[in-house]
């Protein structure tokens, strides 16, 4: 009996490791097309890459990459493995966030609610602002039109 209730603990446990490896956050080298791609976009910067996997089934391979764009703000630019730009992210203040946008934060949540701001850019070129916020103590990232409309809510991890 205490084979069989050990060898389904190590059976469960392969799982558990199993997983953790399929969603890596950890540093990594991508494929010289997806460097390629952010040094004629980003010149002279220099990026902290992960992996994510990302798409409508988790199936599809995401390179980010961390980086400095001024000394007061940050940057991550989301590639597919062919080096395609898939999105740009950039951390902003709050007075760059669209007025209705401000109003609608100011009206909703307390100024110690808003945790980072961004202005994000997809491959379409559609602009949106993702503003991180908390909740009793739960994480959201509120997300507004390019003109500073409220669209959605999304809970966080």
């Amino acid at each position: 009996m205490k084979n069989i209730i050990f060898t389904f603990i190590l059976f469960c446990t392969s799982f558990l490791m199993a997983q953790k490896s399929i969603v890596s956050k950890e540093k990594v080298t991508p494929p010289q097309k997806v460097r390629d791609a952010f040094e004629r976009g980003y010149p002279n910067k220099l990026a902290v890459w992960s992996l994510e996997y990302g798409g409508d089934d988790n199936d599809e391979i995401r390179y980010q990459a961390k980086f400095d764009v001024s000394n007061y703000s940050k940057g991550l630019a989301v590639y597919d493995n062919l080096g395609y730009l898939k999105a740009y992210e950039l951390q902003i203040p709050l007075s760059q966030l669209p007025a209705k946008a401000q109003t609608y934060l100011k009206n909703n949540y307390p100024a110690k609610a808003v945790h980072e701001i961004a202005v994000v850019v997809n491959d379409k070129n559609k602009t949106t602002y993702e503003v991180g916020v908390e909740k009793k103590g739960v994480f959201y990232d509120v997300v507004f039109d390019k003109n500073g409309g409220f669209d959605v809510i999304v809970q966080k991890d």
